[in-house]
């Protein structure tokens, strides 16, 4: 089968577009043809080998966590699926066994991987996942739109609604409104919970952008004081619920403008990992922080629900052919896009 692969961990030049032996499922395992792939600052940082994803390499590996297409053969025991069914990829892969997995906390799973990191992903014509992860789409939700949903889709769901609880009075900070998390973020926030948005960006484009996906307010974090910010737009009383998935930056800039019983979301760290946390307006302010890594397969179903609905949608900027993926790497790394970055396979 075609595929896009690396053997050796660097820049976007280790990323070779050849052939690999067309895998077979397992047990309770799945094979895909593969139709779409989204991409991931996690495929940037596995092929670079930084950050806790330096791999052996004993064989090549293909990137690739957010993919969508047809299922076109099953393995020993599956039921979930069959063949011929469109189906999205839940990119988390549990055991399903533990104390966690059993108790509807597969989140926690100790021994959970990704698709494209702990098993081949979607960069290739096919790609085999457990059955558990494979789920159907509706027949007008477009195999593009399926995988620009689950990665970025599945944190704000679990931060802003499961978690977060967000209702239509409050207001939440939605950061770097151009990233896949971000315009996701804006809509489950002002499409679903109902709220008030506020967004930041870097330019006056990518701030028209966000307006127009859902933000009530936009702060150009380039030119504006962002804590200043939004100390104004929320006269004084901060705002409710945080999703950060940028880090230190907005850390800095959001943990003093906290609104009484706030809850702040971490689901990402791209401008750095540390932060000074104030513990006493902790407990004065009655404040919640959380961590959480992607979601439930329950989230990634009211996702798809709301998907086909229309009620949000994948914002992709960009779609390249599988042998493109080199340049869609080199994209992704100049920040110069407004939502996804999808492979498409022929």
């Amino acid at each position: 089968m075609k595929a896009v692969y690396f053997t050796e961990h660097g820049g976007p030049e280790v990323l070779k577009f050849g052939e690999l032996p067309e895998p077979n499922p397992g047990e309770g395992e799945v094979k895909i043809k593969v139709n779409a792939c989204a991409l991931n600052r996690l495929d940037v940082y596995t092929r670079a080998g930084i950050r806790g994803t330096k791999m052996d390499l004993t064989e090549p590996h293909v990137l690739g966590a957010d993919v969508s297409g047809e299922v076109v053969e099953i393995g020993p025991k599956v039921t979930k699926v069959s063949e011929g069914d469109r189906v999205v990829v839940n990119p988390r892969i549990t055991c399903m066994q533990c104390r966690y997995c059993q108790s509807n906390q597969s989140e926690y799973c100790a021994s959970a991987g990704m698709v494209g990191s702990a098993i081949r992903g979607g960069y290739a014509e096919y790609v085999v996942v457990p059955a558990t992860n494979a789920f159907p789409i509706p027949d007008d939700l477009s195999y593009v739109q399926a995988a620009s949903l689950p990665t970025v889709f599945m944190p704000s769901w679990n931060i802003l609604i499961r978690r977060s609880q967000l209702k239509p009075w409050e207001t939440a900070l939605v950061p770097s409104a151009s990233s896949g998390v971000g315009t996701a973020a804006i809509q489950v926030a002002k499409n679903i919970a109902k709220s008030s948005v506020i967004a930041t960006t870097s330019t006056v484009e990518k701030a028209e952008k966000a307006s127009a996906l859902g933000s009530d307010h936009v702060i150009n974090y380039k030119s504006e004081d962002v804590s200043e910010r939004l100390k104004e737009i929320t006269q004084g009383r901060g705002v409710d619920v945080v999703i950060d998935h940028v880090g230190t930056d907005v850390w800095n800039a959001a943990n003093r403008r906290l609104a009484k019983g706030a809850r702040y979301g971490i689901c990402g760290v791209t401008s750095g990992y540390k932060a000074e946390l104030q513990m006493g307006a902790m407990f004065t302010g009655h404040l919640t922080m959380f961590g959480v890594f992607m979601g439930r397969s329950e989230d990634l179903e009211q996702i798809i629900y709301h998907a086909g609905q229309g009620t949000i949608k994948g914002v992709v900027d960009s779609e390249y052919p599988l042998q493109d993926v080199r340049k869609a790497h080199e994209d992704m790394e100049g920040l110069d896009f407004f939502g996804k970055l999808v492979i498409t396979v022929d």
